[in-house]
């Protein structure tokens, strides 16, 4: 059984390295954010619209599934594969959640295409990431202040709160956040 838990949160919340470190601990495999390589193809300062956000939405559940078949068929992660689990664990940085809070927050809009996913896909944890790391700047990230920041966590808190998957918080440094994270996994998503 493969079991799917997903990182979210503003820009800057350490999302892709708890996925990483999660991946690690557990020895499976995580899904890297398909945005960031789509909006790194067209170069970093180039515009994007909301049809853009329609094709990142897709370009992650493509993603998302192909890891998924792959973990579950044991094809390209073999080698890094625990042995010792019952259940197989997909660590996903991002998910329709971001892009339809990424949609409504630029655009005043959601594609149909990403409230339709959200809907119809079924995950087993979500690890709401804080910002209480410092923002980190890079080509890609667009929010350097911590008003908008915390105002974008809240969205997300939100959504959190007002949907049935368990949700853990995750704050601190890098150290903690990974604890906090394994705690919310072995709870909710392996049941121990």
């Amino acid at each position: 059984m493969l079991k799917k838990i997903v990182a979210i949160g503003p820009e800057s919340t350490g999302k892709s390295t708890l996925c990483e470190m999660l991946a690690q601990h557990y020895r499976t495999a995580w899904v890297p954010e398909y945005a960031r390589e789509f909006l790194l193809k067209r170069g970093p300062g180039t515009p994007y619209s909301l049809a853009d956000l329609d094709t990142i939405a897709r370009g992650q559940l493509d993603g998302e599934d192909k890891y998924a078949l792959s973990l579950l068929n044991n094809a390209d992660f073999a080698p890094f594969l625990s042995s010792d689990l019952k259940e197989k664990l997909l660590f996903i940085d991002t998910d329709m959640y971001v892009m339809k809070v990424w949609g409504e927050y630029v655009f005043d809009q959601c594609p149909p295409y990403v409230l339709e996913q959200i809907v119809q896909r079924k995950y087993d944890l979500y690890l709401l990431c804080n910002v209480d790391l410092p923002w980190v700047r890079d080509e890609l990230r667009e929010y350097p202040d911590l008003e908008t920041r915390q105002q974008l966590y809240y969205i997300y808190k939100d959504i959190m709160v007002n949907q049935k998957v368990p949700w853990v918080d995750i704050s601190g440094g890098p150290e903690e956040r990974l604890e906090r994270a394994i705690a919310g996994v072995e709870k909710y998503a392996l049941g121990r």
